[in-house]
């Protein structure tokens, strides 16, 4: 497993345990690999966004939706949508790497044994 897919494992096993301190280092980590290209900031503003939303508790968010309702098909189909989105060639490398944070996070949530 790539050493970013390893880090994602991390941060969403935090995030699931609510351990927001922990999540912020593995996020720290994640957005270093990533970059500042425009591809880094798209995947660095949605795993921002994830612990936000999760810190938060937004009830409108798709992240703290899917957390709380622990609906792996969701969670599939998410999957599978965003990563179509990542394939699409006219998509800029901002959106490209927003989804492949996307992407990856609900890899890592998927593999988790309990999700809630």
């Amino acid at each position: 497993m790539p050493a970013r897919e390893m880090r994602m494992e991390m941060f969403v096993r935090a995030l699931l345990r609510r351990d927001f301190s922990k999540a912020k280092g593995h996020l720290e980590k994640l957005q270093k690999m990533a970059g500042n290209s425009e591809w880094g900031r798209g995947y660095s503003r949605a795993v921002n966004g994830f612990l936000s939303a999760l810190k938060d508790g937004d009830p409108d968010a798709l992240i703290v939706q899917l957390v709380k309702e622990g609906n792996r098909e969701m969670a599939g189909e998410l999957l599978e949508r965003f990563a179509g989105i990542t394939e699409q060639e006219f998509r800029d490398e901002y959106e490209k790497g927003y989804y492949t944070a996307w992407t990856e996070f609900l890899r890592a949530y998927l593999n988790q044994k309990t999700l809630v």
